[in-house]
């Protein structure tokens, strides 16, 4: 296909040229109608015109008889115009008027006729049309009264002559137009085709061209765009979880191996296999729970899950899950303090907002301890968690006293197995922080790492959308507003 057939095969071109067609033939009939209507004028003008010439040439003819006739024709022949006068014998010899000769079609009619006749011009004579009324007097006389009608038929020369320029020249421009257009839309089209195909051979960072004029293929870019740059976020971040799952997950599966391998290699009693068996069923526990985790953030970053929503209390949710922990952190040292001012209802799914609590207590007990109180018999550190509502948002806040988290580290801790030096020593698989961060977009919301001056302040906020005020809150018919 030739670039030039393309182009005529664009929508665009077939649009100018069908616009090209609608607008050619409705300039055609409006002038046509122009052109009627003022011939219909013309005409009814040019009979009352010969009517009134003829009622008063009638009234003379009565008054005096030919002889009178012929000397009115005779006078009015002398005034300047349009008007056409002759007055001729039974031979055809002109007795009174301005016409000069007559041809024999027009000696021969009765009534209204049009005809050609000659008068002098410039360089000789020239042929006009005229319109006239032919009347027999007595003794094959003849009087023709008429008016010169030239010029009407130049009018009409000059409308036509104009609507076939004024159509041809649209023609050009239309078309003309719509080549331009069409050129201009077929390279952008193409600049957007070229892009998509080295898009689908694998370059994700292949944009489609915004040309900056806001248009619909502007804002459609624009658009599409966006989805490109959320499309290679998603690849870079499952080849990134990939590299991770390769590297994070090699060590344990060696190590589970290894074990048993050996047990296989050394011989042992009955209670040394059951050990082997019960170390490597706890190390394949922990390879699932982080497979289990990363399903769980693949679903959430999806879009899936969160279908069980409903109103709930966050301050008592929160109370619940501290309840669960508190063993746990007095066991390390730390004394877990819960506060909720007032009740704070949002609509959210139970189960994962509580999985996301959990998860940041859990972090905070881990890594929430100042090395100084280890071993140490001065107040237990405090572990802080609280539920506030913040002018239209609703904040989960968990702070502790550790190490915190340096601030050019604190969205990169937020990506999956990313895991700091400090917290190689205790166990995890580095998707805690991730799994919260995936639960806080799903519902709307945001999770923020701070500085606790000394330590970490993590924010979990739930959009204005989702927040009820605790005082007001008008709960639907059959919602539960039970512990977890």
């Amino acid at each position: 296909m030739t670039a030039l057939t393309k182009l005529f095969r664009t929508t665009t071109f077939r649009l100018s040229l069908t616009y090209l067609a609608l607008f050619s033939a409705a300039a055609a009939v409006a002038i046509f109608y122009i052109y009627w209507n003022t011939t219909v004028l013309l005409t009814r003008q040019l009979h009352q015109t010969i009517d009134a010439e003829l009622k008063g040439l009638a009234e003379q003819y009565k008054a005096g008889g030919q002889a009178q006739l012929v000397r009115t024709v005779a006078e009015r022949s002398q005034t300047p115009g349009n008007s056409l006068y002759l007055v001729a014998d039974q031979e055809g010899h002109r007795i009174a008027g301005n016409l000069s000769a007559i041809s024999p079609e027009l000696w021969n009619s009765v009534g209204p006729v049009e005809f050609v006749y000659s008068r002098p011009a410039p360089g000789g004579t020239e042929a006009r049309l005229a319109f006239a009324n032919v009347f027999r007097l007595a003794g094959g006389y003849r009087l023709i009264v008429g008016r010169d009608i030239e010029e009407r038929r130049e009018l009409a020369r000059v409308i036509w002559s104009a609507m076939l320029w004024g159509l041809g020249v649209m023609a050009v421009f239309g078309i003309g137009g719509g080549y331009l257009v069409s050129r201009n839309l077929l390279a952008r089209i193409d600049a957007v085709a070229a892009t998509t195909r080295t898009i689908m051979e694998g370059d994700l960072t292949g944009r489609l061209p915004v040309s900056g004029s806001g248009d619909e293929l502007d804002r459609l870019s624009e658009s599409l765009n966006l989805m490109l740059a959320r499309i290679e976020q998603l690849m870079a971040g499952l080849r990134e979880v990939s590299d991770n799952i390769a590297h994070d997950l090699k060590t344990p599966l060696n190590r589970l191996r290894n074990r048993v391998e050996a047990a296989l290699r050394e011989s042992h009693d009955e209670p040394a296999y059951r050990e082997a068996l019960e170390r490597t069923i706890e190390e394949a526990d922990g390879l699932i729970k982080t497979f289990n985790a990363l399903l769980s953030i693949a679903r959430l970053e999806a879009g899936a899950g969160g279908e069980n929503r409903e109103v709930l209390d966050v301050s008592a949710l929160l109370s619940d899950v501290a309840e669960l922990y508190e063993p746990v952190a007095d066991e390390r040292g730390l004394v877990l303090r819960a506060e909720a001012s007032e009740p704070i209802f949002i609509r959210a799914d139970r189960q994962l907002l509580g999985q996301a609590i959990a998860n940041l207590i859990d972090n905070a007990i881990k890594y929430g301890a100042p090395d100084s109180c280890q071993g140490g018999n001065g107040p237990k550190p405090e572990i802080g968690i609280k539920a506030k509502a913040v002018g239209a948002m609703a904040e989960i806040v968990v702070s502790d006293r550790g190490p915190g988290v340096p601030g050019a580290e604190r969205e990169r801790v937020l990506e999956r197995f990313v895991r700091l030096e400090a917290s190689r020593s205790e166990p995890g698989s580095g998707l805690g922080l991730s799994l919260v961060a995936a639960v806080a977009r799903l519902h709307g919301g945001r999770l923020q790492l701070e500085d606790n001056q000394p330590g970490l302040r993590v924010v979990l906020s739930l959009p204005a959308d989702a927040v009820l005020n605790g005082a007001t809150a008008q709960l639907a018919p059959g919602a539960e507003l039970g512990r977890a």
